[in-house]
């Protein structure tokens, strides 16, 4: 059953590279098919492991009907181990035929806020900050600051950043929320713990044509970029103020050299937040079809603490802890995220099965 579902996929794969031999498509048309190729590939791959298995398992069968007594201790030892393996390999087949989010392979945006605690709430906002950076530079991805509202002390009030690299939002999606910190603040003389917060959004970077934003929905202002301690960086007026009249939502950007600069930055921002408030929608509309509860935790939620005198950080979400805090906060997520990833993906498998069923 698993297979025929699979032979109209397998048979789309062999189109296409028979579509790559002609020599008279353009660079846009090879590109295309080059790229739906590559995403039906593992499946394709998964399939003949999968087949190759499940011939292994029919030969050992048939070797255990033998009438040598050797051949079928050896017949059973093969058949104890493909039956796992065979169990195993389509658990990943049926995960790789579940539709996968289509903003995984997306740039981000990233924006990080202090929440509750002063100026330790702001400090926290860029050590978060530094922690997803460092991330990134372990993946090779590249990150770029769009805004930056800082404090004295070298934190942020807020700081909005891109991420840009194949598979940013898949990996950085899952530090959406509110993190928490305990730790002593430098500025506390008697020692004693305080909890901060910080909200971090991760949003995936969207193209003009997905989100179409009619010019009377958005109000722009135009002033003068402010420095630290509020001097004007600039005499001309270069920062940009967009507001979206109907949702009220408004994005500032004043760190680029040009006006029009900032509005393509400002633009972006609106339209990743946009694609988010309907990706949630839908989203929501799903889990009430589906009457499931998979899907994000919800933004209030504290998703992470990073408890200091402990070295300890733990994951709510998954109920998982390290206690390497140093290195967490030097970018080593992937512990976290891998596992995070697994439950997503096992939900993900439960919904379809249920879609199915």
């Amino acid at each position: 059953m698993l297979l025929e579902k699979i032979q109209t996929i397998e048979d789309r794969y062999q189109e296409l590279t028979r579509q790559l031999m002609d020599p008279s498509l353009d660079y846009q048309t090879v590109a295309e098919i080059s790229k739906e190729r590559s995403d039906l590939e593992p499946i394709v791959e998964k399939a003949n492991q999968y087949r190759n298995i499940e011939k292994q398992l029919e030969e050992a069968r048939a070797i255990s009907n033998d009438e040598d007594l050797e051949l079928r201790k050896l017949a059973a030892a093969e058949i104890d181990r493909l039956v796992p393996e065979l169990t195993r390999v389509e658990e990943e087949l049926r995960l790789l035929l579940v539709p996968r989010d289509p903003r995984d392979d997306r740039n981000v945006i990233v924006e990080i806020r202090a929440g509750t605690g002063g100026d330790e709430a702001a400090l926290f906002a860029a050590d978060l900050m530094r922690m997803i950076t460092r991330y990134a530079e372990r993946k090779r991805w590249s990150v770029e600051i769009i805004s930056a509202n800082e404090t004295g002390e070298g934190g942020y009030k807020e700081v909005i950043f891109t991420v840009k690299g194949k598979g940013a939002y898949s990996r950085l999606k899952y530090e959406s929320g509110v993190h928490r910190v305990q730790r002593v603040p430098a500025t506390e003389a008697q020692g004693r713990i305080h909890t901060s917060t910080a909200t971090v959004v991760v949003l995936a970077e969207v193209d003009d044509v997905e989100i179409n934003i009619p010019e009377s929905d958005i109000q722009i202002d135009v002033y003068r970029s402010a420095g630290a301690g509020g001097q004007n960086v600039q005499k001309n007026s270069t920062a940009i103020r967009i507001t979206h009249l109907p949702t009220g939502i408004v994005v500032a950007c004043q760190d680029e050299r040009s006006q029009l600069q900032n509005k393509l930055r400002a633009m972006s921002i609106l339209r990743a937040r946009l694609y988010e408030i309907e990706e949630q929608k839908r989203q929501e509309e799903l889990e009430q079809t589906r009457r499931s509860q998979a899907g994000n935790a919800e933004r209030s939620e504290k998703i992470r603490t990073y408890n200091f005198p402990q070295s300890r950080v733990t994951d709510h979400r998954i109920n998982l802890s390290s206690f390497n805090i140093s290195a967490v906060m030097d970018g080593d997520l992937d512990m976290f995220i891998d596992e995070l990833t697994l439950q997503e993906q096992s939900q993900r498998l439960a919904t379809a099965g249920e879609a199915h069923g």
